[in-house]
């Protein structure tokens, strides 16, 4: 790793000195500044701001990179409920949270890159992956504590995880409305790029093959995990010529939108249409109707994260890498068995 005294060799001045152009010093002269920090750049040093990591050689903090755009991240109760889990372990440990975000992969790349060489925290959570992520092979490839929530995507990172089987709780989700008597069922899906997106449409898929169910692909829509894509999506699927009985929805807050866009277009749940998402936040038992959904053992993800990553930077031993959290299938007022022809 690059030091202090490097710079100082490369740039022909003394420790002290870079010391200086660290800190921001104001005696330091603009053309010495400048001069050292291109060596800096040039040679990939970043500079430890955390003083107490220079003797203990720990800063006793977490970082977690949430995912991007951030404000989208807080209209999501999912969220509030993963960082409650991991807030509630690493605190009684005694570590302190660092959270940010980037607007693009490459700059989550670099803003951990920052934090890692800066020493500025003892491990990173990641709170999402993505199909072919950038940001999860950088940090498979660095040998420094690491743990994603979901699934990596890549075949030979080492990167540890704890996540649900997405695949199995969309299916369970799926074969859920099919035994209430559907077999016109939609997918409102999250965002192609997300492995959680990947695999509940996976799982979806299984149900409805084994099941010999048609799989039209106007009933599978894409959108973000917000409450307007649950909207939109269902401005679009209830005008078809023929239109599904059920829908699979990937996220409660999606499902909200689904609800609010059903009512407006004159639909009733689950009179004309059933539905089951995923989360089970606690608002999902106060809509109406009450929505299924899918728990996936939320907090327990957030708690087990933190558990996971802070043992492996006291380097304690983890017999299990790769931890899958149980989930279980709440059954509410939204799919009820369909007795009758809908008439779609």
């Amino acid at each position: 790793m690059v030091t202090i005294k490097d710079i100082a060799r490369a740039a022909g001045v003394s420790p002290s000195t870079v010391s200086r152009v660290v800190s921001n010093h104001p005696r330091i002269s603009k053309e010495t500044t400048a001069k050292v920090k291109k060596i800096m750049e040039e040679m990939g040093y970043h500079p430890n701001v955390m003083a107490k990591s220079l003797v203990s050689k720990t800063t006793k903090t977490l970082a977690i990179m949430l995912p991007r755009p951030a404000e989208e991240l807080f209209q999501d109760f999912f969220f509030g409920e993963l960082l409650r889990g991991i807030l509630t372990h690493s605190t009684r440990a005694g570590y302190d949270m660092l959270l940010t975000t980037a607007t693009s992969a490459h700059d989550e790349t670099e803003t951990i890159s920052r934090l890692v060489f800066g020493r500025r925290v003892d491990g990173v959570i990641l709170l999402s992956a993505r199909v072919n992520d950038p940001l999860i092979r950088y940090l498979g490839a660095q040998d420094f504590p690491s743990i994603l929530i979901g699934r990596t995507g890549e075949e030979h990172t080492r990167m540890m995880t704890v996540n649900n089987d997405n695949v199995q709780a969309a299916y369970d989700a799926t074969h859920h409305l099919i035994k209430q008597g559907h077999s016109r069922i939609g997918f409102v899906s999250g965002p192609a790029n997300l492995t959680v997106s990947h695999d509940r449409m996976e799982g979806y898929k299984k149900a409805m093959g084994e099941a010999g169910l048609p799989m039209q692909s106007e009933w599978v829509v894409e959108g973000e995990f917000l409450q307007e894509s649950g909207f939109r999506a269902m401005s679009f699927m209830m005008g078809l010529p023929e239109r599904p009985t059920g829908l699979v929805v990937i996220d409660d807050v999606v499902a909200f939108g689904v609800l609010r866009g059903l009512t407006e277009l004159g639909y009733k749940v689950p009179d004309d249409i059933s539905l089951v998402s995923f989360n089970n936040i606690a608002l999902s038992e106060l809509a109406t109707p009450p929505i299924s959904s899918v728990d996936i053992g939320t907090y327990q993800l957030g708690y087990t994260a933190s558990q996971m990553l802070i043992r492996l930077i006291l380097d304690e031993p983890i017999h299990q890498p790769n931890v899958i959290i149980p989930h279980r299938l709440i059954v509410r007022e939204s799919s009820v068995r369909l007795t009758v022809n809908r008439g779609f």
